[in-house]
């Protein structure tokens, strides 16, 4: 299987980027081809709603989403990880998920994984990003959410490699089927 994560952590190394390299570390070792895409880094400018793509569905913005968007519908899996910042998903993964629209019909029959992370120990404080990826979901045809790996209470950079999310994304990716 094809198993892609898109990283949003502004921060490489930070703990949302390193729990998406952790269950790629599980599906390489399950012998499954992987990829991460960091969005920091990247030049991914928001959608300004022109609508330019509904007849071609091609964005009229030249930027790395061209590239993003004939990944995701050639993945089998894909992975969404963010950090939760004031109890919603970060911008650059919003961004992305706004950027999807020339070609969200395409991006079909996907299995998702949730990787989030937040400051807050406790779940409930990133029921605001989860309901955001859900409804990304819901757009895409045959969509299906398959597990969320919560690393809450993870505020210092490398407070996961402490957390019970670290092994559980590594099994998760081990156990992809």
């Amino acid at each position: 299987m094809k198993v892609l994560a898109i990283s949003s952590s502004p921060r490489n190394g930070g703990n949302s980027d390193v729990l998406c390299e952790r269950l790629l570390e599980g599906a390489q070792k399950a012998g499954h081809e992987t990829e991460k895409i960091s969005l920091s880094g990247r030049k991914i400018t928001p959608c300004h709603a022109c609508y330019g793509c509904r007849k071609t569905e091609v964005c009229v913005k030249k930027d790395d989403m061209e590239e993003i968007i004939e990944k995701l519908i050639k993945a089998d899996v894909i992975v969404l990880a963010t950090p939760v910042y004031f109890y919603s998903m970060s911008a650059q993964m919003k961004i992305f998920i706004d950027r999807c629209l020339p070609k969200y019909r395409e991006i079909r029959d996907k299995r998702f994984y949730f990787i989030i992370t937040a400051a807050d120990p406790q779940h409930q404080a990133v029921d605001g990003a989860v309901m955001g990826l859900r409804g990304y979901l819901r757009c895409l045809p045959g969509a299906r959410e398959e597990g969320i790996i919560y690393g809450t209470g993870t505020w210092d950079r490398d407070d996961v490699y402490r957390h019970p999310a670290y092994e559980e994304a590594y099994e998760t990716g081990r156990n992809l089927n």
